[in-house]
């Protein structure tokens, strides 16, 4: 006896008293009958096991490879900032010899280099505050607190950076 899931539905059943009894009267009548919800139903318990382990099984070997390639990229990005800290050393040396060269004294120089590396900090860290509270996710967090109101809170206000001070008009001026 064949499945009746698995068998070709376009196929009349060979015995009539069979089909009246598994598909009424419409299976009777040479019309193929149709699985009932609860075959159905108890196939995808049966497919269900299988198709999950399957799942499952790609996410571990794609999380395994992910894992690799993280430790990969960590090992580039550790390579790549010796070699940017050797360049931007030797960029600094340059500068300073040549500050030399052209008649400044070596402390004056070193001194002006020391003074535009540290501005150059100065604005890196001073971007970074600006962005840290952006790693706590406050609009996330607003939605999924219970009892909060849910009116939204005002964004922060973003500072203007150059571009956006010369890329637009102020407002009420024609461009």
């Amino acid at each position: 006896m064949t499945d009746p899931l698995t068998r070709n539905m376009a196929d009349p059943p060979a015995d009539p008293a069979a089909a009246a009894s598994t598909g009424g009267p419409a299976a009777a009548a040479g019309r193929p009958a149709q699985p009932g919800w609860l075959e159905a139903l108890q196939a995808i318990g049966r497919e269900l096991p299988g198709l999950v382990s399957d799942r499952i099984d790609l996410l571990s070997l794609e999380l395994q490879r992910a894992g690799q390639a993280l430790a990969q990229i960590v090992a580039l990005l550790v390579a790549v900032a010796i070699l940017g800290v050797t360049g931007w050393l030797a960029l600094w040396a340059g500068i300073a010899v040549g500050l030399v060269e052209l008649g400044l004294h070596w402390s004056l120089a070193l001194l002006l280099v020391l003074a535009m590396n540290a501005g150059a900090a100065w604005l890196v860290v001073a971007r970074l505050r600006l962005l840290l509270p952006l790693l706590r996710l406050p609009a996330t967090r607003r939605h999924l607190t219970l009892g909060r109101t849910s009116e939204p809170a005002a964004p922060p206000a973003p500072s203007p950076t150059r571009a956006d001070t010369t890329a637009a008009p102020p407002l009420g001026q024609a461009g």
